[in-house]
């Protein structure tokens, strides 16, 4: 199967997400650094392949499916990594508040394709919780990646609390909006839910 540039695009971002998993988590002297740009990366290619297949009119219902999934893989790999590092509190909370939005939206998207051949696209409000996950995310690896840098060199404490504090707003602001953008999801394509089937 020949694939156009916006699927390619989301391809090297699933590529990408074990090799950013790596520099998460492997201790070697700017490994935060190394993450963060392998994630900035990656999310750029995630604004880019939808825009250019809007108006290059090369939209597919592979790119609907595959899409949604590589970012699923690429910011649940940021969260399972802070929970490995500790890093944010009540992580696992998140993490598993993420992981159940996740596994349900996928199962509605499979169910949908199996009893109508119904593909369920992205819409806004799960857009905005990529968006907010993905700022989440970059914040969070740039305040890890400065404390690493700075901590023996600023002895000013508060201003490592105040960041680590501002990640963590971040982090549970990204979790109430995908169980809000899940809800969305469930009632927009209530539909497709038929116990009788």
């Amino acid at each position: 199967m020949k694939l156009n540039l916006p699927n390619k695009l989301t391809v090297a971002r699933i590529i990408a997400t074990p090799v950013f998993m790596l520099f998460l988590l492997w201790d070697f002297t700017g490994h935060y650094i190394a993450a963060l740009l392998l994630f900035i990366a990656a999310a750029l290619t995630d604004l880019f392949d939808g825009k250019y297949a809007r108006e290059h009119n090369l939209v597919t219902d592979f790119g609907k499916f595959l899409d949604p999934l590589a970012d699923k893989m690429l910011t649940t790999a940021a969260f399972i990594g802070f929970a490995v590092k500790g890093i944010g509190y009540g992580i696992g909370w998140i993490l598993f508040i993420v992981l159940f939005r996740e596994f349900l939206i996928s199962s509605l998207r499979l169910v949908a394709v199996s009893s109508g051949g119904k593909v369920i696209a992205a819409n806004i409000f799960g857009k905005l919780k990529t968006v907010m996950q993905m700022v989440a995310i970059i914040y969070v690896i740039t305040a890890a990646a400065f404390t690493e840098i700075f901590v023996g060199i600023i002895n000013v404490q508060w201003v490592f609390i105040g960041m680590n504090i501002l990640g963590d707003i971040l982090l549970w602001a990204s979790a109430i909006l995908a169980v809000c953008s899940g809800a969305i999801y469930l009632w927009q394509n209530r539909g497709c839910i038929n116990p009788d089937k």
